[in-house]
């Protein structure tokens, strides 16, 4: 773990360990927040991350247990923390530090470190987005249709089924390498989303990276400034990079509790101004690379909103970074469509760009007959509308079924995307519609 970082030859002494983290004195010059330092001991040095600064010392948040820390142990200065990625991470699965969490070994080193906190492509030199992708999942391709390295924003409380939608994700076609950044996770569910929802074959094209809920904060936030690293590797190697994200409001509240731990204001519910300061840090990396680079990061991210909330702090910011929004509905799950997108409320800003005239016009009538449909549930559940009465809810109340029916979707199947305009066609083949 120590080679993922630059040592320096500064040291220090740790003053106390307490709740907030730990006190260090003595290193000279002054390192900067975000910097890391070892805590050295007769076994295994503890590492940390300086969070805030003074005169005098330095406080840092250890990054694993800090049981073993006493006053007056030496303090090693680190530098920066860097990975050293590789073409031989493929299939592999590793914690934010790049040490392997999958029995197989150390992982390969590549050549040039590459730092966990680095700027995304000039705006003015970063080129376009690609061409459309299709993502396998009907609900997406039809009413939230992507461009190749756009950034889109999974919305969902708990128990929606993120996880799988995600899980769907992971075997879009189109894409050379796959990185899942998995920030928070439950320990249990790793093996699990590996084998089951993954598989040997989609695990073969991935890096997984992994913090799970257990880890320190410094950890679960360096989980997905890690996955961002390791899909840039690959992005400015030229590849199309596809990161799944899960989740950005767990990468939110252990950027909170390094804020809070630091001596920040809690401000918006509880959330320290640098969460929101971190969010666009994190989110703009992704995208195009630079003009003549030729890669691309394509990314997805879970967010999890809480009570429902779509207005509440981290999803309303997240959603203003991003290039569109999906959104799943408790409602639609209780009814037992899977995925359940909520396509209504679902945008893709780069969508009109990406359909033909022909398909724009399909989307549009499948959005009028939901959305007519929506409007007309409550008085055909209270048997106050009488068929006839009027024709366009009339067609609305036959083809809406036709629609839901094709939106639910098998975790295993997946339909390219054009066949899945063919089939929003068949069901719209209506004489009224």
């Amino acid at each position: 773990m120590l080679a993922q970082v630059e040592a320096s030859a500064s040291r220090g002494q740790l003053g106390a360990a307490g709740p907030r983290g730990l006190e260090i004195a003595g290193l000279r010059p002054p390192p900067a927040p975000g910097e890391r330092v070892a805590v050295l001991s007769a076994g295994p040095p503890l590492l940390a991350e300086i969070v805030a600064t003074r005169p005098e010392a330095q406080q840092a948040l250890p990054l694993g247990p800090a049981g073993g820390a006493r006053a007056g142990q030496a303090v090693r200065l680190l530098g920066p923390a860097r990975l050293d990625v590789s073409e031989g991470w493929l299939g592999r699965v590793l914690d934010p530090l790049g040490a392997p969490l999958d029995g197989r070994g150390a992982l390969p080193r590549g050549g040039r470190p590459r730092p966990l906190q680095a700027d995304p492509p000039p705006p003015g030199l970063r080129a376009r987005l690609g061409p459309r992708i299709g993502l396998g999942v009907r609900a997406l391709d039809l009413f939230c249709a992507m461009r190749e390295g756009q950034r889109l924003g999974l919305f969902a409380a708990s128990g929606i089924g993120k996880s799988t939608l995600l899980a769907m994700l992971a075997g879009a076609p189109g894409f050379d390498v796959v990185v899942l950044g998995l920030v928070g996770e439950r320990g249990r569910e790793l093996r699990e989303f590996l084998e089951d929802d993954l598989g040997p074959e989609r695990l073969a094209r991935s890096v997984v990276v992994c913090a799970t809920s257990d880890a320190a904060a410094p950890l679960r936030r360096e989980a997905a400034l890690a996955a961002m690293t390791v899909a840039e590797h690959f992005r400015d190697a030229g590849q199309r990079v596809l990161l799944l994200l899960d989740s950005v409001t767990r990468f939110a509240l252990a950027c909170r509790e390094i804020g809070l731990a630091a001596g920040e204001p809690p401000a918006t519910r509880g959330f320290p101004p640098g969460v929101f300061a971190e969010l666009p840090r994190l989110l703009e990396r992704a995208g195009p690379g630079a003009e003549g680079c030729g890669g691309s990061i394509t990314l997805l991210a879970t967010v999890l909103v809480e009570g429902d909330d779509h207005d509440e702090p981290v999803a309303d910011a997240v959603r203003g970074i991003l290039d569109g929004h999906v959104v799943l509905d408790r409602a639609i799950a209780e009814r037992g469509r899977y995925p359940a997108v909520d396509v209504l409320r679902s945008l893709s800003r780069t969508m009109p760009g990406c359909l033909d005239p022909a398909q724009r016009e399909l989307v549009a009538r499948a959005r009028a007959v939901l959305a007519l449909q929506q409007e007309m549930a409550e008085l055909v559940r209270l048997g106050a509308y009488r068929a006839g009465t009027d024709a366009a809810v009339d067609t609305a109340l036959r083809i809406a079924p036709r629609i839901e029916a094709l939106l639910r979707q098998g975790r295993g199947e997946a339909t390219p995307q054009d066949a899945a305009f063919a089939q929003l066609a068949e069901a719209l083949a209506d004489a009224g519609a």
